[in-house]
């Protein structure tokens, strides 16, 4: 028994050096993907943001209600929404700012018209109007955006 054991030989430093150079390999290899799941991460968080400044401003035109959105009958109306900062943390402490800039356009309000007519005048009334939200924010030097659509009645 004790032969074995006398026989029995540690790791040599050849070996020590090959297993840390494989192992510093691996770890470099995990923190290069970890990197791509890092951005994949913000782009992710700044497109859900996005959304919902996109709806909070829906919401907001909602609230009003028509009359208060400014329309044409027969050409779109453009307009501009103050900007919207969004803050997220991360890690240890740090945050990340987003600023969202939108941009609301209003469709033509001629498909959205009814009128009614009596023997002494006619009246025409818009039940509805067709409202796209563009909102954009900045990307590692890119301008992302997204459109969001709803008819407010």
């Amino acid at each position: 028994m004790t032969k074995l054991l006398k026989n029995k030989k540690g790791f040599g430093i050849v070996e020590i050096l090959v297993a840390s150079a494989v192992l510093g390999f691996m770890y470099m290899a995990l923190l290069n993907l970890q990197g791509g799941n890092h951005d994949a991460l913000l782009r992710i968080r700044g497109r859900d943001g996005a959304v919902e400044v996109a709806q909070q401003v829906l919401d907001s035109l909602k609230s009003v209600g028509i009359a208060s959105i400014p329309s044409k009958a027969t050409s779109d109306t453009t307009f501009n929404v103050q900007n919207i900062d969004r803050k997220w943390a991360r890690g240890l402490g740090d945050s990340a700012t987003v600023t969202y800039s939108t941009q609301v356009t209003v469709s033509a309000t001629s498909d959205y018209t009814v009128q009614s007519a009596s023997q002494f005048e006619t009246v025409s009334h818009v039940y509805a109007k067709q409202v796209n939200v563009k909102v954009s924010w900045n990307f590692k030097g890119s301008t992302q955006s997204i459109e969001v659509s709803s008819v407010i009645r």
